[in-house]
């Protein structure tokens, strides 16, 4: 269970990456039924620690606590700076007991020095991935993605990818109402769509068209019917080709593609916090029939309806 983290200050940080770090996990949400975590800022040499942007923040804590937190959090820095081996010592320690490790766009450069990088696959900002496959080219670097799971390894891409990568632990951990409550507080989406969950392709711009918001109001009104393009088209007074067209420009992906993903993350809320049957959450959420959720559950979330509510249902939480 998720429940200690550690972010490490480092010289030269990012602020933004740094603050997203603290907004997802250092914050209490419990009066929003939200998780509450042992939260701990903390560096190699405590004291102000410098960012890149001229000012310091004060760090009072040593890195004891990242040798037994549950995960070991590492924000942006300098590519070129020296890697501290304290760091260092810390990032594989987390690995060998099995704990989470996240970096957050260049923070990834720390986890490829400590060597945790190897035979996995990573990411980092789009700017840096040619130089991350160079300088480690035991990686399999994919620039491409938002962020990059391998085993209890992610790493995320630039800057606000970070928020995705962290929520991704967390729904991971304690399921998507948790990750849900901080988006809401934080006012980003959950998730963001594009494939699977720990493998979105593209980034998802929001519906920027009036008439679009609309009909992705609409779609989330009614998930349980079968949504076909050539209704939402007629629903937003467009031919089906040019729907779908427009849909993918606004959304990132297609009408089929993001209609899944609703259904799906509609499921997960249904079976965290019903007794209703796999059939009838099925019928509700518009997959028609518990096989056809199932595959989709398999496919994107590598889990199973029945096992993801023996985690994360009702029971399970009390």
């Amino acid at each position: 269970m998720l429940h200690s983290i550690a972010c490490i200050a480092l010289p030269q940080m990012a602020p933004f990456e740094f603050g997203v770090i603290c907004e997802v996990f250092g914050i209490d949400r419990s009066e929003q039924g939200g998780p509450t975590f042992d939260f701990h800022v903390v560096t190699a040499d405590p004291g102000p620690v410098t960012t890149k942007l001229g000012f310091d923040v004060v760090v009072t804590e040593g890195l004891d606590a990242a040798y037994t937190a549950d995960l070991v959090a590492v924000p942006a820095s300098l590519i070129d700076s020296p890697a501290d081996e304290r760091v260092l010592d810390v990032v594989r320690a987390a690995v060998d007991r099995g704990a989470w490790v996240l970096s957050v766009c260049s923070g990834a450069f720390t986890l490829g020095h400590a060597g945790v990088l190897d035979g996995r696959r990573s990411t980092t900002h789009w700017m840096y991935t040619d130089q991350l496959a160079e300088m480690f080219p035991n990686t399999d670097v994919d620039p491409d993605v938002l962020f990059v799971q391998d085993d209890k390894v992610v790493t995320g891409a630039g800057t606000a990818a970070g928020i995705d990568a962290a929520l991704h632990i967390v729904r991971t951990e304690l399921g998507a109402s948790a990750a849900n409550i901080i988006a809401r507080r934080m006012v980003v989406p959950p998730q963001r769509d594009g494939g699977q969950s720990q493998f979105i392709q593209t980034p998802v711009a929001e519906c920027h068209s009036d008439s679009f918001a609309k009909v992705t109001e609409w779609m989330l009104e009614h998930l349980d019917e079968d949504l076909t393009v050539d209704l939402l088209a007629r629903k937003a007074l467009m031919s089906p080709r040019t729907f779908a067209r427009r849909f993918r420009a606004e959304t990132g992906t297609t009408p089929n593609a993001w209609l899944n993903r609703q259904r799906l993350l509609r499921a997960q809320q249904m079976l965290e916090e019903t007794d209703y049957t796999l059939e009838e959450i099925a019928r509700d959420t518009g997959f028609g029939a518990a096989a056809v959720m199932r595959h989709h559950f398999v496919k994107v979330l590598q889990t199973t309806p029945t096992a993801y509510r023996r985690l994360f249902g009702v029971r399970a939480t009390a």
